[in-house]
């Protein structure tokens, strides 16, 4: 479990069309992420990007890209992103990974703060 003090955010930057064995490389982290015990990941698709080929993709509403960018992030302790590091290059391809110490805030069970 996550607690206060120093932690480790990792935020992978990938290209939505992109495959590992034939699944989308999003789908295919994030699998390995909630298997790999990690406490919690965010998937965020962006509506326009372009990457090292500065080829811009971008959803219009009339066309949607398959190259859009994605972002996937989380938190954990610096022991468990580097369990989970090596296989995360394996997965990630052509995209990047960006890993930042940070510091983490657990607040305090609020009991009439709920949740659904």
């Amino acid at each position: 479990m996550l607690t206060s003090g120093k932690a480790v955010k990792v935020t992978l930057y990938l290209s939505d069309g992109a495959k590992h064995h034939g699944i989308p490389v999003y789908t295919s982290i994030l699998d390995f992420l909630f298997h790999s015990g990690i406490h919690g990941a965010t998937v965020l698709k962006g509506v326009a990007g372009f990457g090292t080929t500065h080829r811009l993709h971008s959803a219009h509403i009339l066309e949607i890209s398959d190259h859009l960018p994605i972002k996937i992030e989380f938190i954990e302790t610096r022991e468990k992103v580097d369990s989970v590091l090596p296989e995360l290059e394996l997965r990630t391809g052509s995209g990047i990974i960006e890993v930042q110490e940070t510091t983490v805030i657990v607040p305090a069970k609020n009991p009439s703060v709920t949740v659904h």
